[in-house]
């Protein structure tokens, strides 16, 4: 076996053996996350979902009775993507999870694509740059930020406002976000959202999360009075833009955002009491999807994978790993097993003639990516989102949508994320 790539502080994990049980050669892939750094949370969690996916994966036989070898680097930033790709490049390794973060995915997936690799998102929800081939070798099977940020907006017009008998017509609406790739997207499937239902927009606060005056990005956003506030922040300017909302009472009939912080069980956790209420768009955890909306294979699939990662590490799967897990499975079990060589093309062309309704992967997503030359190319279009609500200090539950909502619109569940 050729030696793996990119161990830091023993966080990288070899997913089997060197070879399958018949001396076959594994089959190798590559995977890119943040184990350390300002995203090392959420990365740590997907990467596991990764490995569990390829530990059960081969369980059951591995690709073709060849079991699946992981090979995992940490990719803390953005600057670290293009030479991991490359290092994984020069040990023959071409098809290549990740990444969790769409700082990295961008780089990472470009990288990939310019050396006729294959990228496999996993998390990340940013919007992808034409280097990275979307839909050609780069496909990513999570929901994309614009459709998280479209989601909290119908969440809130639709089912909100008038289980509240408000009219979201004369509600107004305003957008805070991280000023990167990430931030801009979510942002923007949220104000596209907000415009093309001609709800009342009242302003759109873009910040650098490393230099932002929280104080005064609050004082600005209350100047504008709106009534829902949408979101897309990382975890601590998150938590710090929360808890000055309180601080300053802004009064707001809605406090919704997103992945990478108002799901995270860190958010509630830390703020506590200033957290129920607020609402997030984003991925399903293990323990808070209702299983009844799952097709059965997936719903047997769910809980057996989520009783060994319990077992392994402690806690049910977060919304990051059951991403992680959901998306590699996929590629594993499904694309894999389909292709008829492990070449990238060849395991692109599998990809792309996959259709697999909603419900049958364990987070509730199906699997169908748009083609390529289309707005959608290489985004899984069967990805499934679900909203959020903190309901009580440190717990929340998913309310919607009802097929994967286990008490919707109850604020007495007791999932948490």
């Amino acid at each position: 076996m050729r030696r793996a790539l990119g161990f830091l502080l023993g966080l990288a994990l070899l997913a089997s053996a060197c070879t399958g049980g018949d001396g076959a050669p594994p089959v190798r892939v590559g995977a890119l996350y943040p184990l350390s750094g300002s995203q090392g949370d959420g990365g740590i969690d997907e990467h596991r979902g990764v490995v569990l996916a390829a530990d059960l994966a081969n369980e059951d036989g591995g690709v073709g009775g060849r079991a699946i070898e992981l090979e995992s680097i940490d990719v803390p930033g953005a600057d670290a993507a293009p030479g991991a790709v490359a290092r994984l490049d020069a040990d023959g390794v071409d098809l290549v999870l990740g990444s969790y973060g769409s700082t990295i995915s961008a780089p990472a997936a470009s990288e990939a694509a310019s050396r006729g690799m294959l990228f496999w998102e996993t998390g990340a929800v940013g919007m992808l740059p034409p280097a990275a081939d979307r839909g050609g070798l780069t496909f990513r099977v999570p929901p994309t930020g614009g459709v998280l940020g479209r989601a909290a907006i119908a969440y809130v017009a639709d089912e909100l406002a008038p289980s509240r008998d408000l009219d979201p017509t004369t509600l107004r609406y305003a957008v805070s976000f991280v000023d990167d790739v990430y931030g801009r997207s979510v942002a923007r499937g949220a104000t596209d959202a907000i415009r093309e239902r001609s709800l009342r927009f009242v302003g759109s606060f873009g910040y650098d999360f490393r230099t932002v005056d929280v104080h005064d990005l609050v004082r600005r956003i209350a100047a504008a009075r709106p009534d829902v506030l949408f979101v897309s922040a990382y975890l601590e300017d998150a938590i710090a833009l929360r808890r000055e909302l309180v601080r300053q009472d802004v009064p707001l009939v809605a406090n919704i955002g997103t992945s990478s912080s108002y799901c995270m069980p860190a958010f509630g956790a830390t703020l506590g009491e200033d957290a129920v209420g607020v609402f997030a768009s984003d991925k399903p955890s293990a323990s808070a999807i209702d299983p009844g909306g799952l097709r059965p294979a997936a719903a047997a699939l769910l809980a057996r994978a989520n009783a060994v990662y319990r077992d392994r590490w402690g806690a049910d799967m977060s919304p990051a790993a059951l991403a992680g897990f959901s998306a590699a499975w996929a590629l594993f079990a499904d694309v894999l097993a389909a292709a008829p060589t492990l070449a990238p093309d060849d395991v692109a062309d599998a990809a792309r003639a996959i259709d697999l309704p909603t419900g049958s992967l364990p987070n509730g997503s199906g699997l169908r990516f748009g083609a390529i030359g289309t707005p959608g190319a290489g985004d899984n279009l069967a990805a499934a989102s679900v909203i959020w609500e903190w309901v009580a200090p440190g717990r929340a539950a998913v309310i919607w949508p009802p097929a994967f909502a286990r008490s919707p619109l109850d604020p007495t569940s007791d999932d948490d994320a």
